[in-house]
């Protein structure tokens, strides 16, 4: 299965990706992270979209689709693929739709109240990349491997604000594209995530 999840940022995403790759294992392929790791490594790609990024505006159409159609060009054509953070417009759809036929577009939707809260509140392990809230947990460091927790700078409660302003002007459109290609399916992000996991298990159930 092909699949791309759509949505806010901090509508549970992650949450979803997390049980598909450790569950189902599916190939998660997250448009961030890839940033994030050229950013951290300097490259040209990193350097050109660091400002983009840091204040929460999209990264060019070009240098997105060129990033990612390279990745899924590398990656086995049976193998079952999650697309996080790409397609963003939907220019980048139209170019993924040259590349490959997607099953299922996943629309997780959530209050931008419950969002503001998740992502301004939200800690990352800098080792092993697992994530933390600090509404709910109170250390410096990560429960499972020690490493130290920091914040992404997109996550800052100023720049969270500008993401959501992003995401209605240039990426909502997007629930429309899918819906009529007739492959939209919509979740809940609010959810607790054991309830959100379970109405996805649902919905794979149709497409067996």
């Amino acid at each position: 299965m092909k699949l791309v999840l759509l949505g806010p940022p901090g509508a549970g995403k992650g949450t979803l990706s997390g049980f598909l790759v450790s569950e189902l294992s599916f190939v998660h392929l997250s448009a961030g992270d890839m940033l994030r790791n050229e950013m951290k490594s300097g490259t040209e790609i990193g350097l050109k979209a660091k400002s983009f990024v840091e204040s929460g505006a999209l990264v060019p159409d070009d240098l997105i689709i060129d990033m990612m159609l390279k990745e899924l060009s590398d990656k086995d054509e049976n193998a079952g693929i999650i697309l996080d953070g790409f397609p963003r417009t939907v220019a980048q759809a139209e170019a993924l739709d040259k590349k490959m036929n997607l099953d299922l577009a996943l629309n997780i939707t959530a209050d931008y109240d419950v969002i503001i809260k998740r992502l301004s509140g939200r800690m990352i392990c800098r080792s092993c990349g697992a994530i933390y809230n600090k509404m709910s947990y109170d250390k410096d460091t990560c429960d499972k491997c020690g490493g130290e927790l920091y914040q992404r700078d997109d996550d800052k409660p100023e720049t969270v604000a500008n993401r959501l302003k992003v995401y209605e002007e240039q990426s909502k459109p997007l629930v429309k594209y899918y819906r009529d290609k007739g492959i939209l399916q919509e979740l809940d992000g609010s959810k607790d995530s054991k309830i959100l996991v379970g109405e996805f298990k649902k919905i794979m159930e149709m497409y067996k």
